[in-house]
């Protein structure tokens, strides 16, 4: 059985609590880690704390290099990477291997932005007040990190956290999720090649009393996190006086109007709708689509659910798998099965067999129903019916979250109405909420979060403003 070691400050090391990481797919344990316990954690701290000074001073064209020699070695390991993702999670090939070629643009990204970290020059003499006086902005890191990552997209979530860090100068320590915590641990042994000082990054599986260290611990001033509302918003609270990044996820809708190209619609939404089986943040969950195009939009999109592929996720051809584990199938059968009791239409679908469960469409659903209301976050999507363009709209706000939106439209009238309308983070014009790329500002308004994710919005919420007001020149 395979091995991977806690990473802290630039040691391999092991603790008294070894965890065995099953593969969702057989249910079989095929690798092993270890949890940290509370001493780790605070050497941890302290060992960022011991390195501030010399990140914050170390030149672009070394954090440069570090980001990009990151990238590079993934690239090298890119076959390897994804099968492992694939087995600690139960993620299909082909969207493993998407997340390993956006995990190495992240780092790129990175590189990138390091060679143009903000800062400004302000003219003060705008009132009498300030004549014969200029100012300077320049931004300096925060001070320590902390990222907690959900197991959706193990690396590529932990290198949204890990990249910016590094791009701005702080120390940061990772928690990956106790489910898949292999991928990221993978990755320590390529930053552990570079010249970052030791101690710039820990990466430490945890169970969540013990990770709670990295919310409350002051010496920590910034805080990012990934995953359910219910968790994040309680972290925030208990935070303290540490700045909060919340990424939180959603019922992301789409709304297709009747100029739409509906082959485009459905070959995109169906793929959004059941990709790594709807465990993501922005699954395409609540579609909603204009009257005179329902009828054939649902019977197509049925029909091309119908014929995804699913089996071992390590199969090339294999487009829909396991979930994460059975009790995430069984919360999915529940809410299904209580929509349907409660007047929903099953159209397809509508199947748990351990912890697979059957890409399935429903309608005839309303908002009362936990399919519609909360982020399902598995295989199911609904489909709905609207006559105007202000009803899908209203549909679409009418939940607690705020992520991101698909619109299919060909008036530009409709596209900028969405724009100005839809209450949240991000729409998307002919395409799928589901839709990122990893340089993007990214996140959500209401329960879906706070602050925004995409590297050079990570790097500046990883910076603190300073002024220098001096005698103009």
């Amino acid at each position: 059985m395979e091995e991977f070691k806690i990473y802290l400050s630039g040691k391999f090391i092991t603790s008294n609590t070894e965890i065995e990481v099953i593969n969702p797919y057989t249910n079989k344990a095929f690798a092993r880690t270890w949890l940290c316990d509370e001493s780790i954690i605070e050497q941890a701290i302290q060992d960022a704390e011991n390195v501030i000074s010399e990140l914050a001073k170390m030149p672009v064209y070394k954090r440069y290099n570090i980001l990009m020699l990151i990238a590079s070695e993934l690239e090298a390991q890119k076959k390897e990477a994804a099968l492992l993702i694939s087995r600690e999670s139960g993620k299909p090939l082909i969207f493993a291997r998407g997340e390993i070629d956006r995990a190495i643009q992240t780092f790129i990204v990175a590189a990138e932005e390091t060679k143009r970290l903000p800062g400004e020059y302000i003219s003060i003499d705008w009132t009498p007040a300030g004549e014969g006086k200029e100012a300077y902005v320049k931004y300096f890191p925060i001070g320590i990190v902390a990222g907690i990552a959900p197991f959706n997209f193990p690396i590529n979530l932990a290198a949204h956290k890990i990249a910016p860090a590094i791009a701005a100068g702080c120390p940061i320590i990772i928690k990956p999720a106790s489910s898949t915590p292999l991928s990221v641990l993978n990755l320590a042994k390529i930053i552990d090649k570079t010249d970052l000082p030791k101690g710039a990054i820990s990466i430490l599986p945890a169970n969540r009393t013990i990770g709670d260290k990295l919310v409350s611990d002051q010496r920590i001033k910034l805080l990012t996190f990934t995953g359910s509302p219910e968790v994040g918003w309680e972290m925030k609270n208990r935070a303290g006086k540490k700045k909060v990044i919340l990424e939180l996820g959603g019922n992301a809708g789409l709304i297709v109007t009747e100029t739409a190209d509906i082959e485009k619609a459905i070959q995109k939404s169906v793929i959004a709708g059941f990709a790594y089986s709807g465990q993501v943040c922005i699954h395409t969950q609540r579609i909603i689509v204009h009257k005179s195009i329902f009828e054939k939009f649902t019977k197509l999109f049925c029909k091309n659910t119908n014929l995804l592929k699913t089996g071992n996720p390590e199969n090339e051809n294999t487009q829909i798998s396991v979930m994460i584990d059975e009790k995430n199938a069984k919360r999915v059968e529940e809410w299904v099965n209580e929509a349907a009791n409660s007047g929903a239409k099953v159209l397809c679908g509508g199947k748990r067999t351990g912890s697979m469960y059957e890409p399935t469409v429903l309608t005839n659903t309303n908002n009362l129903m936990k399919v519609c209301a909360f982020e399902i976050f598995g295989p199911v999507v609904t489909i709905e019916v609207y006559e105007n363009f202000n009803e899908a709209i209203d549909y679409i706000n009418n939940s607690r979250f705020g992520l991101q939106a698909g619109v299919f439209t060909n008036k530009i009238s409709e596209m900028n109405f969405a724009f100005e309308h839809l209450e949240l983070g991000g729409v998307i014009i002919n395409d799928t909420p589901t839709f990122r790329v990893d340089h993007m500002p990214y996140g959500g308004i209401k329960d879906s979060g706070l602050g925004r994710e995409g590297v050079k919005y990570a790097i500046k919420d990883m910076m603190e403003e300073k002024i220098l007001v001096k005698p103009k020149l």
